[in-house]
């Protein structure tokens, strides 16, 4: 389609204000970003929608527009719905750079241009996808009658005879088809989303075509520029949070036009993910708050209050005032030079979804803010929510990372370490800044874990052995190799087994009985062992101090 025929529908709401002798340039597809350096997601023809949050002051509108360009886009629209009316340096910019500019009226929605110009595109290249977005405009909507993805894999399968899903980087099922019948097993969703991040990681071109189970799996990337702020060029940070369409069919087998139209289907899934980010903004912001009362030593008066906005939002229609669990998050980057924290937002707030739960909006019981490289999320309980045993219910460390290992692993490829940390249930505000910090300190210990994706909680802090890790490693040769060197040394060179006796020793709790018969001796074969361990070390094994050092030294050689 020309770019003129964009101004000849009132619908859309466009107004030119620059470039009327560029307007016969052809319009191959559309995206909305606001990124200050979109030019990654750009193949040249698109028309660019633009919120404007990319721009901090005039000095912006001249390097934005220059990448555009550069990129071979055919036209920029802003939205007013930020800023009023388009600033004027941006008009300048797109004047000197010979790029058509149009603004967008408020009331316009994205959306309707998004579905607009993917159902003009996809009609001149293929008439199966006119047909289709023509006949169901709903599918773009928000409100109660819009369909979502689920309307257009339906008509994926009813128009296209092609079977398709969407799904979670974690291999989470988001949607499918009716005429794709039963759900995919929770297996193969896992192995596809693992095959699409290993595919990604590796840089090969989609479609990434998988073969599992007899059947033949054509994975599309649905890619969504418009819901971040970041300005890096890298592949890891958008990889952990896409979404991915996986059509049951060999797409090395198709024609281009068939392509086309399985990637404008993606973009039209797309709209609904920047639809499901948008709303999560709210519950975000909520975190961000609160999480800032805590860090600054806000009175428990000023938090319980913030907490009690936050109650109704995340668990509308609940009497009692819940019970709240902190969750902490990181992703590390070998190197450092990406920004983790956005990413562990995205994944914690994907993680932290029931994995049997199937669509896009059930992760609004929980609020997630990210700081830095960390990720926090609020995750609200039910005051009397309790488990069988009496124990109260919650998240659970080890559940989370269960069924989603596999496909993260894949993603985080030999780079990259996500570390979740998970605090005890409090019934307060008063114990907001001990969850805190408890779960960050869970974190850290399944930091110090081998593998790639590691989860501890709040049960595995009550053994002082878990700090251990974290004791320098030159301390803790020094601290073994001054205790327990004498001790090898004599073992060596006599074969007298003084360390076995002193383990046996201190897991006897210095019962003199109890290891004696642990260890098939008599008593005075023990209390002579036990005799050449002090005389060689200087230290008394009656005292508690030294009985502490040798068990930590143990612990640790």
């Amino acid at each position: 389609m020309r770019l003129r025929a964009l101004l000849d529908t009132d619908a859309l709401g466009l107004k030119l204000l620059g470039g009327e002798d560029e307007l016969d340039r052809t319009v191959r597809g559309v995206m909305t970003t606001d990124l200050r350096d979109p030019s990654r997601y750009l193949s040249g023809g698109e028309l660019v929608l633009t919120g404007l949050a990319w721009r901090r002051d005039a000095a912006d509108s001249e390097p934005f527009v220059r990448i555009l360009v550069q990129e071979g886009v055919a036209a920029l629209a802003a939205g007013e719905a930020e800023l009023g009316d388009v600033p004027e340096d941006l008009v300048a910019a797109c004047a000197c750079h010979r790029l058509p500019l149009f603004a967008v009226h408020e009331s316009v929605a994205f959306a309707t241009i998004t579905e607009h110009v993917v159902r003009q595109v996809s009609g001149e290249r293929a008439g199966d996808l006119a047909a289709v977005v023509d006949r169901h405009r709903r599918m773009m909507t928000s409100g109660p009658a819009g369909g979502g993805p689920d309307v257009v894999l339906d008509l994926l399968g009813s128009d296209l005879d092609l079977r398709a899903w969407v799904l979670a980087p974690t291999g989470r099922l988001i949607a499918g088809s009716k005429a794709a019948g039963p759900a995919l097993p929770a297996e193969t969703c896992g192995r596809l989303a693992a095959e699409h991040l290993t595919a990604t990681r590796n840089g090969r071109r989609a479609p990434h075509r998988v073969l599992l189970g007899g059947s033949t799996y054509s994975l599309f990337p649905i890619r969504s520029a418009g819901r971040s702020a970041q300005t890096a060029r890298d592949v890891r940070e958008t990889v952990l949070s896409d979404w991915l369409l996986a059509v049951e069919a060999d797409a090395g087998d198709w024609a281009e036009e068939r392509l086309d139209l399985l990637h404008g289907v993606t973009q039209l899934i797309a709209v609904e993910r920047d639809r499901r980010d948008a709303a999560r903004t709210v519950r975000r912001r909520l975190a961000q708050e609160v999480l800032e009362l805590v860090r600054t030593g806000a009175a428990p008066a000023e938090i319980a209050a913030r907490l009690r906005v936050a109650a109704p939002v995340l668990l509308p229609g609940l009497g009692a005032a819940p019970h709240w669990q902190v969750v902490v998050a990181r992703v590390d980057w070998d190197g450092g030079d990406v920004e983790g924290g956005p990413v562990a937002q995205a994944l914690l707030e994907e993680i932290l979804v029931d994995p049997r739960s199937a669509g896009p909006e059930h992760s609004d019981r929980i609020a997630v803010a990210h700081t830095g490289e960390e990720a926090i999320a609020l995750v609200p309980l039910p005051a009397v929510s309790t488990e069988h045993d009496g124990s109260e219910a919650g998240v659970l460390a080890d559940a989370l990372l269960e069924s989603v290992r596999d496909a993260l692993t894949a993603g985080l490829d030999d780079d990259g370490h996500l570390t979740l940390g998970v605090s005890a249930a409090v019934h307060s505000a008063e114990g907001l800044r001990g969850a805190l910090e408890e779960a960050r300190h869970a974190r850290r210990v399944a930091a110090a874990r081998p593998g790639r994706v590691c989860a501890a909680g709040h049960q595995e802090l009550a053994s002082h052995v878990l700090l251990l890790p974290f004791v320098p490693d030159d301390v803790r040769r020094a601290f073994t190799a001054r205790l327990l060197d004498p001790l090898r040394d004599y073992d060596r060179r006599h074969r007298a087994e003084l360390i076995p006796t002193l383990e046996a020793f201190l897991d006897s709790d210095g019962s003199w009985t109890r290891c004696a018969s642990r260890l098939h001796l008599h008593v005075n074969t023990l209390r002579y062992r036990v005799g050449r361990i002090e005389q060689l070390t200087g230290r008394d094994l009656s005292r508690l101090e030294d009985k502490l050092d040798f068990f930590l030294a143990l612990r640790m050689s």
